[in-house]
């Protein structure tokens, strides 16, 4: 069974930028699609992006050209790189294997001056 543990999350001003990481043990993750989730607080939980197993990657429409997603096999790790960031991302992020996880416990992200 796959264990994952979200890191980098944290306070940053609307244009900054973070890398948010997912360390996973348990299983090697090289076979699996993976994905970043986000739910923002009174809302429903949605997929931001995600990256197959052969480094194919998609993006919701709202965050493409500002996030990227990327994975480190050797690692066992899948980041994701949040760049020119706005309020509307604040949320707790989720990594998952995709499509039916299992979930990391996820991480806060706050968007705020």
């Amino acid at each position: 069974q796959v264990q994952l543990v979200e890191s980098g999350g944290g306070l940053v001003q609307p244009g900054g930028s973070l890398r948010l990481s997912c360390a996973a043990s348990g299983s090697i993750i090289s076979i699996y699609g993976m994905a970043w989730d986000r739910q923002a607080p009174g809302k429903q939980r949605e997929l931001v992006a995600l990256i197959s197993s052969g480094g194919s990657t998609n993006y919701a429409d709202s965050v493409k050209g500002r996030f990227t997603i990327s994975r480190d096999n050797a690692k066992n790790t899948v980041y994701l790189q949040m760049n020119s960031l706005k309020p509307e991302d604040t949320a707790v992020y989720y990594c998952r294997v995709f499509p039916a996880g299992p979930w990391g416990q996820g991480i806060q992200v706050t968007v705020s001056s």
